[in-house]
């Protein structure tokens, strides 16, 4: 920037001084002081949105090289699974294939396949008013409702100068 000495700066302040008078010069002077400042806010816009897009950019590299390596590795998976397939077939097909064979599709389900998902059948709410009254007292449980605003007259700290 440019090198501004104190010397310089009080030549320029005397020169100022008689040229917009004494009357005009704090408000030029603030003027000046609010101009600079949107300056430097510009310029630290500008700086903050290059170096978004920088970031942007590089983040744009990192995406391409990781789906890169992903294709990569899905394409050695699917070589892998081949393989395996192919040597599977193969020392499979010397077996005499009675078990393989007797495997049906369509045929109905036994014990031994997974067992259907039945529901548990639980309520909350019965569990929760199956709870004792004395447990729920001393653990702050909830029986009654309330409105907003008697909660908070029931919680407004009482004045020491009046009565309850």
């Amino acid at each position: 920037m440019i090198d501004l000495g104190i010397s310089k700066l009080a030549l320029i302040g005397a020169v100022a001084l008689i040229v917009i008078g004494p009357e005009k010069l704090p408000r030029v002077a603030r003027t000046v002081g609010t101009l600079l400042g949107k300056a430097q806010r510009y310029v630290a816009d500008v700086k903050a949105e290059v170096s978004r897009s920088m970031e942007l950019e590089e983040l744009k590299k990192m995406k391409e090289s990781v789906t890169e390596a992903a294709r990569d590795v899905e394409a050695s998976v699917q070589g892998g699974a081949s393989d395996f397939e192919k040597s599977w077939s193969e020392a499979t097909a010397g077996l005499d294939g009675t078990a393989s064979s007797s495997y049906d599709a369509h045929a109905p389900l036994t014990s031994l396949d997974v067992p259907v998902y039945k529901h548990p059948k639980k309520n909350w709410r019965l569990k929760q008013k199956a709870m004792p009254q004395w447990f729920k007292a001393r653990t702050g449980v909830r029986t009654r409702t309330q409105s907003g605003a008697a909660r908070v007259a029931r919680f407004r700290p009482r004045s020491s100068s009046a009565p309850r």
